[in-house]
C-alpha cells in the first residue's frame, strides 16, 4: 500500500500510540484542574453533588451563577475570536471538513469557560472539553507528522481522550468514526482503536482499572417480560431523547435574546443552583448518581423526582451555552429513565428481574437517541458495564431510542450528524427519483417548419439542437443550429428548406421512467448539455428535456 496521506500503513499506527498516551495525559490534567477547583472552593475532595453541603443552601445559587458569569467572559472572549478569524474550533467540525488543525487559543478560552461552569456545578459532563483538549494536543502534535493528514491526527487524539473517559476504546473509535466521518470506514477506525487502546492502557497503568459503573456481576434474565421491558424503555428514551433536545433548542432560542454571554452563562447557573436547592444530585455530571443508582439508593418516587429536575438543569445549562459535554448527563437520565420504568413494571407485577441491570439499558438508549450513533452508545455501555449479558437487551433499546428520534425528525446533538443524515436522504432521494422529475420544457418543431423558424426558436431558446416532433408529439430527431448555419453558408439549403432536410434522427435520448442514476449514466457517455426524455421506447412521444446541470445542482445536495 502506498504512503500517500490517505493510506492506513504502520506510520499512521505507529502515530497513533504518542498521540493516544499524550491525549489521556491531557484528560488527566484537565481533571486534576477541577479537582483543585474543587478543594479551593469547597476543600473538598468529594464530587460536587457532596461538597456542595460545605457552603450554606443560601449561597448555592450564588456559586453557580457566578461560575456562570466568569464562563460566560471566557466563551464571549473565544466566540469574539471566531468571529474575527471565521474558525470553526469543535473537534468533530474540523475532523468532518478535514480542516488544517484546532484552533489553540479559542479551544483554551472555551476549556476555560468550560471549567468555570463544571468547577461551580454546572449540570454539564466534562467529556467534552476533555476530547476538545485531547483534540487539541492531536493538532498541536500533527506538525510533527506532515506525512499524516492533520484531521485524521485530531481524530485519533478525539478518540483517545473520549476513551480515557469512559474506558471504552472501542466505543470510542466508533463514536468518532461514525460522528465525524459519517462511515466507519476500516482504514480510518483501526487508527483510531490504536489511539484509544494505548490511552486505556495508559489509565490502566496509572491505577484506572475498573470498570467504571459496577455492574459486571449482574446477569441479565432473557425472558418475555425482561424483553419487553427493555423495548419500552427504548421507545420511552426515545421520546425522553427528542425531547431533551428539543428542550435544549427551546432554552437556546430563549437564552439567545440576552446578548452578554456572561450575563447568559450567569443566569443559567443561577437557575441551577435553585434547582440544587431541592437535590444537590443534579449538579455536576452525574457519574457518582449512576453510581449510587446502580447501588439501588433510590427509590421510584425519588427517580422520577431527580429525572424531572436532571432534565431541566440540564436544559438550562446547555441552553446558556454552557462550554461540556452532554455524554454523562445523557447517561444520568437514562439510568433514571431505565430503573423508574423497571421499579414501575415491578409495582405491576411484572418479572423484570433485577431492576437495577435496566440503568445500563435505559443509558445505552438515552445516549443513541441523544447523539444518534446507536452503535457508539451499545458499546460504550458495555466497556464502561463490562457485562456481556446486557449485549442483546442494549442492542434492542440503542435502535428503538435512535429510530424514535429519527422518525420525529429530530436533529442530534451534534450538527455534523445532522449534516450526514441529510446527506444521506439527499443521496437516497436522487437514487430513487426518476428523470421525470426534473423535466423541463424543450424547443420543438414539426419536420415540415423551415431552418428560418428553427434558427429563430433556438436563438429564443438558447438552444443548440431543436427538437422534431410530428403532429402526435413522436420524437423524431433534432437539428443543431450549427449543421444549419453550415449549410446555409455553403448554400446546401436555404433559410425556407424543411427542418426535415437536416434533422439527426440517431440522436441520443433517455425515458422518463427511468432512474436518476441511468440518467446521470445516459449523461457520462455523451457531451451534451441536455437531452430529450421520451415517455417509453415504444411510442418515443416527447416529453421534454433533462440538463446536466439540473442533475449537478441536485447531486450537490449529497456530495
Amino acid at each position: 500500500m502506498s504512503g500517500s496521506k490517505h493510506a492506513l500503513n504502520w506510520t499512521t499506527l505507529l502515530i497513533a500510540i504518542p498521540v493516544g498516551f499524550v491525549a489521556s495525559l491531557v484528560t488527566l490534567a484537565f481533571r486534576g484542574v477541577i479537582d483543585l477547583i474543587n478543594r479551593l472552593l469547597f476543600n473538598s475532595d468529594s464530587e460536587i453533588t457532596v461538597a456542595m453541603h460545605v457552603w450554606p443552601w443560601i449561597f448555592w445559587p450564588l456559586l453557580v451563577g457566578a461560575g456562570g458569569v466568569l464562563a460566560g467572559f471566557f466563551l464571549r472572549y473565544a466566540v469574539a475570536i471566531e468571529k474575527q478569524e471565521t474558525v470553526k474550533t469543535d473537534y468533530l467540525e474540523v475532523i468532518n471538513a478535514r480542516l488544517d488543525a484546532v484552533p489553540t487559543k479559542t479551544s483554551l478560552f472555551r476549556a476555560l469557560s468550560s471549567i468555570a461552569s463544571i468547577g461551580s456545578g454546572a449540570s454539564i459532563g466534562k467529556e467534552g472539553p476533555m476530547v476538545q483538549l485531547s483534540a487539541l494536543s492531536g493538532s498541536l502534535m500533527g506538525r510533527w507528522f506532515p506525512q499524516m493528514r492533520n484531521s485524521d491526527i485530531v481524530a485519533m487524539a478525539a478518540a483517545a481522550g473520549l476513551s480515557s473517559v469512559y474506558h471504552a476504546p472501542l466505543a470510542s473509535a466508533i463514536f468518532v468514526a461514525e460522528i465525524a466521518f459519517g462511515i466507519s470506514a476500516l482504514q480510518r477506525l483501526i487508527p483510531l482503536i490504536v489511539a484509544s487502546a494505548v490511552a486505556v492502557m495508559t489509565m490502566w497503568s496509572l491505577g484506572f482499572r475498573s470498570a467504571l459503573y459496577p455492574l459486571s456481576e449482574a446477569l441479565f434474565q432473557m425472558d418475555i417480560s425482561s424483553l419487553l421491558m427493555t423495548m419500552v424503555i427504548g421507545l420511552v428514551a426515545g421520546l425522553a431523547g427528542w425531547l431533551l433536545i428539543k428542550l435544549i433548542a427551546r432554552s437556546k432560542a430563549q437564552f439567545g435574546r440576552i446578548k452578554s454571554l456572561p450575563v447568559r452563562l450567569g443566569l443559567g447557573g443561577l437557575a441551577v443552583g435553585f434547582l440544587a436547592l431541592i437535590s444537590t444530585d443534579i449538579l455536576g455530571n452525574g457519574y457518582e448518581v449512576i453510581v449510587k443508582i446502580i447501588d439501588g439508593h433510590y427509590v421510584l418516587a425519588g427517580l422520577v423526582g431527580l429525572l424531572v429536575l436532571k432534565t431541566l438543569a440540564t436544559t438550562l445549562s446547555v441552553g446558556s451555552n454552557a462550554v461540556g459535554g452532554l455524554f454523562t448527563p445523557s447517561l444520568l437520565i437514562g439510568a433514571l429513565l431505565g430503573v423508574a420504568l423497571a421499579q414501575m413494571g415491578v409495582v405491576l407485577h411484572l418479572p423484570v428481574g433485577d431492576t437495577l441491570l435496566y440503568a445500563a439499558i435505559g443509558m445505552a438508549a438515552v445516549l443513541a437517541a441523544v447523539s444518534q450513533a446507536p452503535l457508539m452508545a451499545m458499546l460504550m455501555v458495555l466497556e464502561m458495564t463490562l457485562n456481556s449479558s446486557l449485549l442483546f437487551p442494549i442492542m434492542i433499546a440503542s435502535v428503538l431510542a435512535s429510530m424514535v428520534v429519527y422518525r420525529l425528525q429530530s436533529a442530534s446533538t451534534y450538527p455534523v450528524v445532522s449534516n450526514h443524515f441529510s446527506r444521506s436522504e439527499a443521496k437516497f432521494d436522487f437514487d430513487n427519483m426518476r428523470v421525470d422529475q426534473l423535466i423541463i420544457p424543450g424547443a420543438a418543431l414539426q419536420p415540415e417548419e423551415s431552418v428560418g423558424q428553427a434558427l429563430a426558436v433556438s436563438s429564443l431558446k438558447r438552444e443548440r439542437y431543436v427538437y422534431v416532433i410530428n403532429s402526435a408529439g413522436q420524437f423524431l430527431g433534432v437539428v443543431s443550429i450549427h449543421d444549419i448555419s453550415r449549410k446555409v453558408l455553403s448554400q446546401e439549403i436555404t433559410l425556407d428548406s424543411p427542418v426535415s432536410s437536416v434533422m439527426d434522427d440517431n440522436f441520443p435520448c433517455i425515458y422518463q421512467n427511468q432512474s436518476m442514476r441511468e440518467g446521470w449514466e445516459a449523461f457520462a457517455r455523451v457531451t451534451l448539455e441536455r437531452l430529450p426524455v421520451l415517455n417509453n421506447p415504444q411510442e418515443r412521444r416527447f416529453m421534454g428535456a433533462l440538463t446536466k446541470t439540473s442533475l449537478i445542482q441536485k447531486a450537490q445536495e449529497f456530495l
